[in-house]
């Protein structure tokens, strides 16, 4: 059997939070599968860095995941798709433990996270042609809470949640969600470099994988719940044994 090196040639993938980190992962593995790719996020396209566009094709698009009319002008822009893949959340800011925040600065992760997803997928669905996906991003923190960031557990669950019962309303259009480990991004640069580094480390002595993962990782998964047609409803972990260690 000959396998197709282009599995997306005269598609169009839509990734949101595709700038860099997970959803550059994304992005390039979508493109180089031959994807006709739409990057949308909020940071300004003048600062964002240049992608390969591999096979395929790569536009840019500014997107505020908690604007409703800002997500609904994205797909006016965009028109038919065929795969959407969400991937951005709020900055680490925006969680914190439960005695040192407020409603408002709780809300602020729920709505960018869930609500943000929710957005994008409400917009996209209707303009998805036959065959089309949706993928949502959580992590294992939604199994393995880490203290002082209930909100972001309590977010992923709830997306994770409604995978399933958007496979089951919206099929024959397809619904997942990708569920990664410890993954060496950009999201982490705000940390002192020591407490990385640390983060790093352990991932390499402790999980059965010895590394912890990268956006190549993430995008590999993607790639693979857009092009099975046989997957939907479900959650895909893709953490090199995370959840099998005490690493943290």
């Amino acid at each position: 059997m000959t396998l197709d090196s282009t599995p997306l040639a005269g598609k169009k993938v839509v990734v949101v939070g595709g700038t860099s980190g997970m959803g550059g992962g994304a992005v390039r593995a979508a493109a180089d599968a031959g994807a006709d790719v739409v990057v949308a996020g909020r940071r300004p396209v003048a600062d964002r860095p240049a992608i390969d566009a591999g096979a395929g094709s790569i536009q840019h698009a500014v997107v505020d995941n908690g604007d409703e009319a800002s997500v609904k002008a994205l797909y006016e822009q965009v028109g038919d798709l065929d795969h959407l893949f969400v991937t951005a959340a709020p900055a680490p800011g925006s969680w914190g433990p439960l005695l040192e925040q407020d409603l408002a600065t709780a809300r602020q992760y729920l709505d960018g996270k869930f609500w943000g997803s929710w957005l994008n997928a409400r917009y996209a669905a209707e303009r998805m042609r036959e065959g089309g996906s949706i993928t949502f991003l959580t992590g294992c923190s939604v199994i393995r809470p880490v203290a002082g960031a209930s909100i972001v557990a309590a977010s992923f669950g709830a997306l994770e949640s409604i995978t399933p019962a958007l496979a089951l309303e919206l099929g024959p259009l397809r619904v997942n969600t990708i569920r990664p480990g410890l993954v060496q991004s950009e999201m982490w640069d705000a940390l002192p470099a020591e407490v990385r580094d640390d983060f790093y480390a352990k991932a390499r002595e402790r999980f059965p994988v010895r590394r912890g993962g990268t956006g190549e990782d993430i995008g590999h998964a993607a790639l693979f719940l857009m092009t099975n047609t046989y997957v939907t409803g479900t959650v895909l972990e893709v953490s090199g044994g995370e959840p099998l260690t005490h690493w943290s």
